[in-house]
């Protein structure tokens, strides 16, 4: 049974019916062999980009759809509950233009922003490196001025999109500060950059996670997002807002194991009677339903704080741990459900249950988050409810 959901406005609750709509019925269709085939469906970005999902979350003066985050984040739900793999690549697409839309100038927001929110383009994220992933203070990838141009060298891992994408949101470092990190924006076929062949992965094998190589690349001056030093700001920020993108897309997955557990519960017979009115499988079943439930109201409190401006950072975490730790309880638990089928390719939960894992791993790893949530705890950081009272005031 699909997921209910109490929607902001008729717009909203329009546009996710349309969503679901595409996904039930383009997306399921095709989506088992393109994860077996290993082929990245870059028409279904277009499509989407049509639909205008690919800038929902930002300003319609820019070319984006002006939604608030609560219903972007529902609208990748309702994608991932079929093919997280696009859930994931969109949730990436929108990280990737975050910077410009954040803290680019008006001149630069006017010239790219319409171009990356329209749809056309596909956008990809490249912070992590070899030896720098969950500590991008640490990345040696550099940019030197020469004249009008920095030029970049290095390595940037884990690329979604990579060799696939139209630009490329690159953090590099600008001096030996451990801060000292800029940001840029960098188009696909700029001479020097290539990308190594795709990692062969364990899940979300449709999409295409690659190293990204910078051999003397040029970027102009005009193509760095904010000041010199500011790319750490940036990325840190940018991660927060990921970080629900991929809460959301674990909810969807978890959403669409249990979808498949219960309608096998139901057609599945044993000592006559569905074995869904068994107890201890009825039990089981509501676990994972609560664990479903519990992760969309994490995600989407965590979204209406930012939405209304208020600190989410530290609830933004606690919502990727909770969506992706349940995701993968929930995608195991309906393997189990199916028995025997669950653990063959003949039915979808093998495969929901390997793209669980990296939810635990993308977007800073579940230890991470924990630190991140410890350390804002040990702090003194004033409630978002004593917040939004006083402005109530």
């Amino acid at each position: 049974m699909p997921a209910s959901h109490v929607m902001p406005s008729e717009e909203s609750a329009d546009l996710i019916e349309v969503v679901r709509d595409l996904a039930d019925g383009e997306l399921a269709p095709r989506v088992a062999k393109a994860e077996a085939d290993e082929e990245f469906p870059r028409e279904v970005f277009r499509t989407l980009g049509a639909m205008g999902v690919l800038g929902l979350p930002y300003p319609e003066e820019h070319g984006g759809g002006g939604q608030p985050y609560d219903v972007y984040l529902r609208v990748l739900e309702e994608i991932a509950r079929v093919w997280s793999g696009v859930a994931v690549g969109t949730s990436v697409h929108v990280l990737s233009c975050f910077g410009l839309a954040g803290f680019g100038t008006d001149e630069q927001r006017r010239a790219w922003l319409p171009g990356m929110l329209g749809g056309d383009l596909l956008g990809a994220y490249c912070l992590s490196e070899p030896h720098a992933g969950s500590d991008p203070a640490a990345m040696t990838t550099r940019a030197v001025r020469d004249g009008d141009d920095y030029v970049l060298t290095g390595a940037k891992a884990w690329t979604t999109h990579g060799g696939h994408a139209d630009f490329y949101t690159v953090m590099a470092r600008t001096s030996d500060d451990r801060r000292g990190i800029s940001c840029f924006l960098v188009p696909a076929g700029t001479e020097g950059l290539s990308a190594d062949p795709p990692e062969r992965k364990m899940g979300l094998t449709a999409s295409p996670t690659a190293t990204m190589r910078f051999d003397g690349v040029r970027v102009p001056v005009e193509r760095r997002i904010g000041a010199e030093g500011d790319g750490l700001r940036i990325a840190l920020a940018a991660l927060d807002s990921g970080r629900l993108g991929i809460a959301a897309v674990a909810t969807g997955l978890a959403q669409g194991a249990l979808d498949h557990a219960v309608a096998y519960a139901k057609e599945r017979s044993t000592f006559g009677r569905p074995i869904i009115e068994h107890q201890g499988l009825a039990f089981l079943l509501a676990d994972m339903e609560a664990a479903v439930q519990s992760a969309r109201a994490m995600t989407l409190h965590a979204a209406r704080l930012k939405d209304l401006g208020l600190p989410f950072g530290r609830e933004a975490s606690i919502a990727k741990m909770v969506a992706t730790d349940n995701a993968m309880k929930v995608t195991t638990d309906a393997v189990q459900v199916l028995g025997g089928y669950g653990y063959t390719r003949d039915f979808p939960v093998e495969r929901y249950m390997r793209e669980a894992k990296v939810m635990q791993i993308f977007e800073g790893p579940n230890q991470i988050q924990r630190m991140v949530i410890g350390r804002s705890l040990a702090g003194n950081t004033s409630s978002a409810i004593t917040a939004l009272g006083r402005e109530k005031h």
